[in-house]
């Protein structure tokens, strides 16, 4: 729907679903990626200075993000894994704290009620069958299909590695015979860690739907308006109580797959500018400006905002403390377990071992 030189192009099928996109929201949108790739990269260079101890950017994935972010209701529900920063911000989590995970504070640091955001998961693939289960369970409360604006769905993310997981291809059989109110949505970036898509499958990921009986969509994930159009489409069928959708946003890592990766090691220069020159955030950005609609003092104030939101994760990432170690017990179980309180007991036993008199006779 917008090519890579910002040229806005109609799609007979999704156009409807783009109909309310106004030059305002597409500023929001445009400012959203920007203000999250900054973020982003002050998240990669805060790890490389040893704050964080691990890094899982975002770079070049912000239009399959925000776009698909926008077209969420307070209603539905999410289940990303651990590169979903832009769907974040849309849900309203403040990203300093999602660093609080990288730098080993904690295993989240948002309510995911209060946002319809669940924690991130960096078991990979195995949220899908817990977000299956949620929408499953969506269903059987009445809270799908009303045609109401309370109606609801679950948005699942993963990555195209993900979808050679047992668990992902599990979930998919789940939903299908369930109708479950799910979307599956697939950011292929090309690569899985560090091994191209074209060794994971032979053919496009969306195809996989049809061997569950899902219908699916494979689309731009570089252009925010595709992002948007296509996912506002696969919620609504989801809402209405007809089953699952399978989405893939056919988009490029810009960066390494995490801070321990080098992705030189099987990328080419050439591919890297090819995909440079489609960057997200450059295409929306010359749409704007070809129809007057963003000015010099907005592209300031976006890039002076992001900049405000970097030094504010940098103060804040260098004042956090470790806890005590002895927190790994607080929120195993939610009733009080006494197999748990056993191992706190021995724990607490064996760090006092190291500072007891004659512990090291």
């Amino acid at each position: 729907m917008l090519t890579h030189t910002g040229e806005r192009i109609e799609d007979e099928r999704f156009a409807p679903y783009a109909a309310d996109l106004d030059a305002a929201t597409l500023r929001a949108m445009w400012h959203d990626m920007t203000v999250l790739r900054g973020f982003d990269l002050e998240a990669t260079s805060l790890q490389r200075q040893g704050e964080l101890g691990l890094w899982v950017p975002s770079l070049g994935q912000e239009a399959a993000q925000i776009g698909s972010g926008y077209a969420l209701r307070t209603s539905d529900f999410v289940f990303p894994s651990y590169r979903e920063h832009g769907v974040a911000l849309t849900r309203g989590v403040d990203l300093p704290e999602i660093l609080r995970i990288f730098r080993g504070l904690q295993h989240g640091a948002w309510d995911p009620a209060a946002h319809g955001f669940h924690l991130y998961t960096l078991v990979i693939g195995s949220h899908a069958l817990h977000a299956t289960g949620y929408a499953m369970a969506m269903d059987r409360d009445g809270l799908v299909g009303t045609g109401a604006e309370t109606d609801g769905a679950v948005v699942c993310y993963f990555g195209d590695g993900a979808t050679s997981q047992g668990d992902v291809n599990e979930a998919l059989v789940f939903a299908a015979v369930n109708d479950a109110p799910i979307v599956f949505f697939v950011q292929n970036n090309q690569f899985a860690i560090s091994e191209p898509t074209t060794r994971q499958s032979r053919v496009p990921l969306a195809q996989r739907g049809a061997g569950f009986g899902v219908p699916s969509v494979r689309f731009d994930g570089n252009d925010v308006l595709a992002s948007y159009a296509v996912t506002r489409w696969a919620l609504e069928q989801a809402r209405s109580g007809t089953g699952p959708v399978l989405l893939e946003a056919f988009t490029y890592r810009m960066g390494a797959h995490t801070t321990s990766d080098d992705a030189t090691r099987y990328r080419t220069r050439a591919d890297e500018e090819y995909w440079a020159e489609r960057d997200p955030i450059a295409r929306v950005e010359a749409y704007l400006r070809g129809i007057g609609e963003l000015s010099d003092e907005a592209i300031e104030e976006a890039h002076a905002e992001a900049k405000a939101l970097g030094r504010r994760t940098r103060e804040a990432v260098k004042s956090w403390s470790p806890p005590p170690t002895s927190t790994i017990f607080d929120h195993v179980y939610a009733e009080p377990h006494t197999a748990v309180e056993s191992e706190r007991a021995w724990f607490a036993r064996f760090e006092r071992s190291f500072t007891d008199k004659g512990a090291h006779a």
